[in-house]
């Protein structure tokens, strides 16, 4: 459904998105995930043929966004960054303003607003004009609009930003829904919200593309993935470092806190180790040990140490080892 081939936009000798390739079929949920600056917003533009870009070339349902953009802007629905709308509107007022944009008129169109007013839970605010809104409901109010036509394709830059914890869980749902059969990609600065929302993920930083996966195959990339930690009470620190750094399979062992009654420790496994072996490998040496053992578990990978590690710029990356 969208097609990026290439991809790159400059503003004079800024180079915003730099030669990026991607692609979203129907019935996937791509999150967007970048640093402030990384280039996001501005390749939503682009998709959307909002901006025009520098080169490269973006399909949307088949057609080119520039040769044929009627067609393929049809297809879409666009909840732009910062949700602007017409504050001098009411709620209803600018929703049926979005559906005679796309066509939609008479009872169509108040079947529309009805679905999205129901789907958004604006009903509420629907007769209040936009400039009286909270945050939370002016973002909620452009959202509708994206989806009053019943898009084939969603473009969302960040859907939740300003909503409260309630809202925020509303909206994944939504979308995780509305994902089974459309092409969403949606950006996003919370990483909680890939794992619930997305099928798949894309890091972009400086313009360029630096990961792209399933959230579990980014998990993947965490340096935590696999690593064993283990609570032993009544021993010293170093010597269960240097016991645990005996572990053939394990890369590396390393203590995570220690207090006056007990030490937690982390052993990371080698690349080649298989799921559950360094497990069984940390219980072992303990049993040989004699180590009295309150906590064994196997760590997953963390979204957020995968992010911080390809976006942090190098010497940060230095700074912190």
């Amino acid at each position: 459904m969208i097609k990026v081939q290439n991809l790159s936009k400059s503003f004079g000798s800024k180079v915003a998105v730099n030669d990026i390739s991607f692609s979203v079929e129907r019935g996937e949920v791509l999150g967007f995930l970048g640093p402030n600056g990384a280039g996001k917003s501005t390749t939503m533009r682009m998709i959307t043929g909002f901006i025009p870009p520098t080169s490269g070339k973006i399909t949307v349902g088949g057609f080119d966004i520039l040769e044929n953009p009627i067609p393929a802007k049809r297809l879409i629905g666009y909840l732009p960054e910062n949700a602007p709308a017409y504050t001098d509107m009411t709620v209803y007022g600018f929703l049926g303003f979005a559906a005679e944009l796309r066509g939609l008129y008479k009872d169509e169109k108040k079947k529309a607003i009805h679905r999205v007013v129901e789907m958004c839970f604006l009903e509420a605010v629907l007769h209040q004009s936009v400039d009286t809104l909270s945050k939370g409901y002016r973002h909620r109010t452009c959202f509708a609009q994206s989806i009053i036509h019943d898009a084939a394709v969603l473009i969302l830059d960040e859907p939740t930003d300003g909503l409260d914890p309630n809202q925020k869980h509303e909206v994944r749902n939504l979308i995780r829904q509305m994902g089974a059969n459309k092409a969403i990609v949606f950006s996003t600065h919370i990483l909680e919200e890939v794992e619930a929302a997305c099928s798949r993920a894309i890091i972009i930083d400086r313009g360029r593309i630096v990961a792209n996966g399933t959230p579990e195959e980014l998990k993947q990339k965490s340096d935590l993935a696999g690593a064993v930690s283990v609570r032993v009470l009544g021993m010293s620190a170093e010597t269960v470092r240097q016991k645990l750094n005996q572990i053939s399979i394990g890369r590396k062992a390393a203590i995570v806190k220690e207090d006056v009654t007990s030490v937690w420790a982390r052993v990371y496994p080698q690349a080649n180790s298989r799921n559950g072996d360094l497990a069984r490998s940390v219980a072992e040496i303990s049993a040989k040990e004699g180590w009295k053992i309150e906590e064994l578990h196997t760590e997953e990978g963390r979204l957020d140490e995968v992010f911080r590690s390809i976006t942090l710029p190098d010497t940060v990356k230095e700074e912190s080892k």
